[in-house]
């Protein structure tokens, strides 16, 4: 079966090609130079492969496809199905024992840790009512995943987000939000698109509801002192009596 038509950025364009190394070397210090992650980064190679399984699906060379991630998953302890639609500049740091569903989707200029599962929620049973079936996360542009966290279910994580490492998210997150914990929940939001922060860190303000409980507090504390004051007071109108 003949290949031609398929987009050029796939396989071998080469501006493209370099493109994906520099913004893996735009992202990581460790990289040191081009050669260093075309041979030490598994996220580059796992994406080759990727690349080439997702053509054979959508070629429905379907068993092809998925013989080639399974080596690569081997190979590089990153599990993607051959299914997924994932955009350019796609970098998964460390990367292993990441998992990537097959209905899942993925925008430009994501970056994922190590860790990291863009699974499903359904139950296993009845596995035939739930093919061609949305099962998984849409994640849009610029998003940054922390190590370890959960993205589950047909959920969508908007532009310019971030998730905190561990974190479990099953609900969609809004755009420019920084959600962290289990269940994942809105830990800073930004009005503009902020500058990468590694392992979805964030220089915004703090834990809305560490915010709400030191405002508790204080309330508790004041309200201490003015009893405490009202008691001194009563027992010096009881003294003067």
């Amino acid at each position: 079966m003949s290949l031609v038509g398929i987009k050029p950025y796939k396989l071998m364009n080469i501006k493209n090609f370099f493109k994906e190394i520099d913004s893996i070397i735009e992202r990581d210090p460790a990289a040191g130079s081009r050669l260093g992650v075309i041979f030490l980064y598994p996220s580059f190679h796992v994406m080759f492969f990727y690349k080439i399984g997702n053509i054979l699906w959508r070629y429905n060379l379907k068993f092809l496809a998925r013989l080639i991630m399974h080596f690569a998953r081997i190979f590089t302890g990153i599990e993607i199905h051959p299914a997924a639609k994932i955009g350019s500049n796609f970098f998964m740091d460390h990367g292993l024992g990441i998992v990537i569903g097959e209905t899942t989707e993925i925008g430009e200029n994501v970056t994922i840790y190590q860790g990291v599962t863009l699974g499903g929620i359904m139950p296993s049973v009845e596995s035939d009512l739930q093919r061609n079936q949305k099962r998984h996360p849409t994640v849009g542009n610029n998003v940054i995943i922390g190590s370890g966290a959960q993205i589950l279910g047909a959920i969508n994580i908007g532009d310019d987000a971030r998730i905190g490492a561990n974190s479990v998210a099953s609900r969609d997150v809004p755009a420019n939000v920084t959600v962290a914990g289990v269940p994942a929940r809105e830990f800073a939001r930004s009005a503009k698109k902020e500058t990468f922060k590694p392992y979805a860190v964030s220089d915004s303000d703090a834990d809305p509801r560490e915010k709400a409980l030191v405002s508790l507090l204080k309330k508790v504390e004041n309200l201490e002192k003015k009893i405490k004051k009202f008691e001194i007071d009563n027992k010096s109108k009881n003294l003067k009596k």
